[in-house]
């Protein structure tokens, strides 16, 4: 299960809650975030250890940056490339991954991806939870395997008569191919190995955004099944509140009407900060 949405919208307070749901429930969950500023370790009020922090019974998160990803591909495929490069371009191996990563913009969200795909069949977890990074990165992982495949056709006759080293069997051709399986394997498991829900607020900016999203979305036959509109405003006495809630009326209806083929769900605004697992059991019940 992903969160998605632009940022600053609560895709992690949601994913956090999710995951406190499936837990409660009895499964092994864990929620990761990989977006570049991560904060469920703030949600959760619990400082991850090694990576991996357990937050309750059956209840754990883990949160990916950059450097993370980087040394994902690195395992992969990084070293094995880098000794091509090196060896007739002078370049040391920290500017080259920047090279790299400038060159596709998707590079560290594509392991990202190869890594919850790797998690979730590893069988340790009942449910996976995953806070993605705002939309904007997201949509550069989509490009990755496009901008692959068209490097391929481009060089093709040079890299097949590169070796990676003296005596090795491996050409860069074929590095490349195997990457471009990852990148299919990857896309694949996003389409059929995860249900998308979308996180929006009712403002006018992120209604009128959110059919390219899910346009953009489902051109890629991802599974989108759930809206959730947080920060709804709650009836009240308070003359502010009663114009921001009936200001956020008109898009709220907008979106139920607009988006009925999605499970739609509903999260009043909270006067306090969702911050512990006390106030993060409101935002469950408000959301399951």
């Amino acid at each position: 299960m992903a969160f998605a949405g632009k940022g600053g919208v609560g895709k992690t307070t949601c994913a956090a809650a999710a995951a406190l749901h499936f837990s409660s429930l009895g499964r092994k969950t864990l929620v990761i975030s990989t977006d570049a500023s991560p904060s469920l370790s703030h949600i959760f009020q619990s400082t991850p250890a090694d990576g991996l922090a357990r937050v309750a019974d059956r209840l754990f998160f883990l949160e990916i940056g950059t450097n993370q990803a980087r040394q994902m591909w690195e395992e992969k495929f990084g070293r094995d490339v880098y000794r091509v490069f090196s060896s007739f371009v002078e370049i040391d191996y920290s500017e080259y991954v920047d090279f790299m990563a400038s060159m596709l913009p998707g590079l560290a969200e594509e392991f990202m991806v190869d890594y919850i795909r790797e998690l979730s069949y590893g069988g340790e977890w009942d449910t996976i939870v995953w806070d993605t990074a705002p939309l904007g990165q997201t949509m550069a992982l989509l490009q990755t395997p496009a901008l692959l495949t068209r490097h391929l056709r481009l060089a093709p006759r040079i890299y097949a008569r590169i070796k990676v080293g003296a005596g090795a069997r491996e050409t860069i051709l074929d590095i490349i191919q195997r990457w471009e399986e990852l990148s299919a394997d990857d896309m694949s498991f996003l389409r059929r190995g995860v249900e998308f829900t979308i996180v929006a607020i009712p403002e006018a900016l992120a209604v009128n955004q959110l059919d390219g999203i899910l346009r953009e979305l489902e051109k890629y036959d991802f599974n989108v099944v759930r809206l959730v509109i947080n920060n709804v405003v709650q009836p009240s006495n308070s003359d502010f509140l009663q114009q921001k809630e009936g200001q956020q009326q008109g898009y709220i209806q907008q979106l139920c009407d607009k988006y009925d083929r999605l499970q739609i769900s509903k999260l009043p605004l909270f006067p306090h900060e969702i911050k512990g697992l006390e106030t993060l059991h409101k935002v469950m019940e408000a959301l399951y």
